[in-house]
């Protein structure tokens, strides 16, 4: 059995044995940057349809022809989508996980409509209130939220964060929940390779993860 194949087990059967995924069903996104569709093919073939990239064109390079033929694939985008690269983004990705800012969700709309199409978007927050990060803040989330919905009609499934390095993720997780649970939002697009477990002790059911399945990049 392909390494990557292994790897994926391995983090569901440990999901499993500390009996995280009871009140809800984890979605494993595989974060494929860098790696080419050789090294991805083995999952897909062993049916796993969730797959992340961060960079539009490599993405369109990537995935455009394969998920022609394989329809089940869903496409995440999980890095930040400058308001020039909307339209490829839309027509490629199945959800979206950087909303973070009204001028991309102005757009966004526009290109929905245009393309027909209907997109799961996650509003990125910035919990750690850091300048040099994307995202809404917190306290701007409830109006943002609203805008979203009623004026601009996306379809907004939950939020997303990125914790401070070199801090106890868990503090901005349980952040994170709260503020989903104000707003009736189920989802929760949080953790990656180093922080999942924690993640999901607070209901994160979208977790991100790239090396603990690939290995490291090149």
């Amino acid at each position: 059995m392909h390494k990557s194949i292994n790897n994926l087990n391995e983090i569901k059967k440990e999901i499993n044995s500390k009996n995280l995924n009871i009140q809800s069903k984890i979605k494993i996104i595989a974060v494929s940057k860098t790696f080419g569709i050789k090294d991805i093919l083995p999952l897909i073939d062993y049916g796993h349809f969730d797959f992340g990239e961060n960079k539009i064109q490599e993405a369109v390079d990537k995935w455009s022809q394969i998920k022609l033929t394989k329809k089940e694939i869903k496409l995440h985008m999980i890095g930040k989508l400058q308001s020039n690269k909307v339209k490829q983004a839309v027509n490629l990705f199945d959800y979206i996980h950087s909303l973070d800012s009204i001028k991309l969700a102005k757009k966004i709309s526009t290109e929905q409509k245009k393309l027909n199409k209907k997109i799961k978007l996650f509003i990125q927050i910035n919990i750690g209130n850091e300048d040099q990060k994307s995202g809404i803040k917190i306290e701007d989330l409830p109006d943002f939220y609203q805008n979203c919905k009623n004026n601009l009609d996306l379809d907004v499934i939950g939020l997303m964060c990125l914790p401070p390095i070199n801090t106890n993720p868990s503090i901005y997780f349980s952040k994170m929940a709260i503020a989903a649970k104000d707003l009736s939002l189920k989802e929760l697009s949080m953790g990656m390779s180093s922080d999942y477990l924690s993640a999901i002790k607070y209901n994160a059911s979208y977790i991100r993860i790239g090396s603990k399945i690939f290995g490291n990049r090149n």
